[in-house]
């Protein structure tokens, strides 16, 4: 791995090999896809080379109270909010008629966010810095992704159970407030968490030559860029960047593969889920996305010279992304989404849902932190060795 004072080496063959791949998807795919799998990929490029991270950035606000990853996360969701508010009351952008992402208030929001805020801290990731770092060639990320896979399309096999239990209606302040009250409501929210952080905020600011093509790329041009990408996945997809809808969708498609009768289970019974099941993943918005955001995270990581980082993974290491990614499928399915799907996502469409998934987090993350020695993970190490940290290195 190059120091930071060398200049990294591209890594030609691997950046073409994610290239032609791109080029080749996309000359099979209808426009509209063609263009979704473009913005993944630049999605994938941008969490690469600015290490755009949920996990990591928890961890070390909490640990070691460097806030500036929580904080670029909270000018990423206002932005997108700001920008998202006159197409969702309009209900159409660009003559695409677009809805938010909004969920019921309920027990099973709380509780699959608290088991998503542990599975991150074990598995090294969240649901976008898993898709990234897998891009990147990260070995142990892809144990997690095929765990998050299997516990997403478990989950689906129980959301019936789940349902039933006490829940409240969807909310969208937009829709109860108005929408430029419900914007100033939680922009204030976000500005003033963002007020605190800084305030409690003790790490030096780091000094970084930043590069457009191999990065580093600083955290607030992530947040800008990954910002103005969800609204243009709203405007072409009708809806707000998600991740995880596909993990379930391939977990079910690899268990029909094996024999499983999706009529055995309720939720597969739905007009959406039957139609994904029955189509292409090249049909399915967010298929098409993710394999978009990985080949462009496979692209930055060549460019920048850091395609499969090698390490030894240890047992303990194999178990935590293995029970991490687990619980992250799990939770992101009952919680309708993950820290970009249902936090993100839901904050920016003004989801009360949005809100209770991060309040529920938090607490999860902290459990998660206390269970990561356990698996031999390092907490207090300042080199950012698990997962999605690997695009700082």
């Amino acid at each position: 791995m190059p120091s930071p004072h060398e200049r990294p080496r591209v890594q030609w063959p691997v950046a073409a090999i994610a290239l032609l791949a791109l080029v080749a998807l996309a000359a099979g795919l209808p426009a509209r896809m063609a263009a979704l799998l473009g913005i993944g990929a630049l999605l994938g490029l941008t969490l690469f080379h600015a290490a755009f991270g949920f996990a990591s950035a928890y961890r070390v606000a909490i640990l070691r109270r460097d806030t500036a990853g929580v904080r670029a996360q909270l000018g990423m969701i206002a932005l997108a909010s700001v920008l998202f508010a006159p197409a969702l009351a309009d209900g159409a952008l660009f003559g695409q008629a677009v809805g938010g992402a909004v969920a019921p208030v309920g027990v099973q929001v709380a509780v699959g966010a608290f088991l998503f805020g542990i599975g991150m801290q074990l598995g090294g990731g969240c649901g976008s810095g898993t898709l990234y770092t897998v891009g990147g060639g990260n070995r142990r990320m892809a144990i997690t992704l095929v765990a998050f896979i299997a516990g997403s399309f478990w989950a689906s096999l129980h959301m019936g159970d789940w349902q039933r239990l006490p829940s409240g209606p969807a909310v969208s302040l937009g829709h109860a407030l108005g929408w430029w009250p419900a914007e100033v409501l939680q922009l204030a929210v976000l500005g003033g968490v963002a007020w605190w952080l800084k305030r409690v905020d003790v790490a030096p600011a780091a000094a970084r030559r930043h590069r457009v093509w191999q990065g580093p790329w600083p955290l607030a041009a992530g947040a800008v860029l990954l910002a103005l990408l969800n609204v243009a996945t709203l405007a072409l997809a009708g809806h707000p960047w998600t991740i995880t809808w596909a993990f379930t969708l391939w977990g079910a498609k690899l268990a029909s593969a094996a024999g499983w009768e999706a009529a055995t289970a309720p939720f597969w019974q739905g007009g959406f889920q039957q139609a994904a099941l029955a189509g292409s993943v090249f049909e399915d918005t967010t298929s098409v996305m993710d394999i978009g955001l990985l080949l462009g995270a496979m692209l930055a990581a060549a460019l920048a010279g850091r395609y499969a980082a090698r390490r030894p993974m240890p047992w303990r290491t194999v178990v935590a992304a293995a029970v991490g990614g687990g619980l992250m499928g799990y939770g992101a399915r009952i919680a309708f989404g993950c820290n970009i799907g249902a936090f993100v996502a839901g904050v920016a469409s003004t989801s009360l849902h949005g809100w209770l998934w991060i309040v529920c987090a938090i607490p999860g993350t902290l459990w998660g932190i206390r269970l990561r020695p356990l698996f031999g993970l390092a907490n207090e190490s300042t080199n950012r060795q698990e997962g999605e940290d690997e695009g700082r290195r």
